[in-house]
């Protein structure tokens, strides 16, 4: 079921990960989209001298590469569907994260994210904003950094897994 005319009115999109260390800093991940199909596809990570080797991208890259090609795709997809004409539809996104050092380690916060679209179009302005609304009402990870979050960590230790 790919199609977005074959897709149920409400699905559940669910991916998971799993990521090996396998140099100093390098990360092998492969992801999949669970549901409500299934993909898989093959990642790797690294960081730069700050941590690691500069092997492949840190991990922030794909992030960001995601929340800039998810609105693209989907300003696309749904100005097709709008009946809006779009041609060479381009995305910038720009992400910034505070960073301070705590001790031994670091931590960080969010501190901004703008996604600024850019389109060829001979529709009016208004046409224009209603794909551009649409993909930021699709994108699952716009709409993500758009609401609180809470993220479970955990341990797996010999019993099970426990609260980390």
């Amino acid at each position: 079921m790919t199609a977005p005319d074959e897709m149920p009115g409400r699905a559940e999109v669910a991916f998971t990960r799993r990521g090996s260390a396998t140099g100093r800093m390098r990360n092998e991940i492969e992801v999949a989209m669970v549901r409500p199909f299934g993909e898989r596809f093959a990642l790797a990570t690294d960081e730069g001298p700050f941590h690691g080797d500069a092997t492949a991208p840190p991990p922030l890259a794909p992030f960001v590469g995601g929340l800039s090609g998810c609105p693209v795709t989907q300003i696309r997809a749904f100005a097709k569907r709008l009946g809006v004409t779009v041609t060479e539809p381009d995305v910038e996104c720009r992400a910034v994260w505070d960073w301070a050092r705590a001790a031994r380690v670091h931590e960080t916060a969010p501190g901004s994210f703008a996604i600024d679209a850019t389109l060829s179009s001979p529709d009016p302005l208004e046409a224009q904003r209603a794909p551009i609304d649409a993909a930021g009402r699709g994108c699952i990870l716009e709409r993500t950094l758009g609401r609180a979050n809470t993220v479970r960590r955990r341990l797996r230790t010999p019993d099970g897994f426990v609260d980390a």
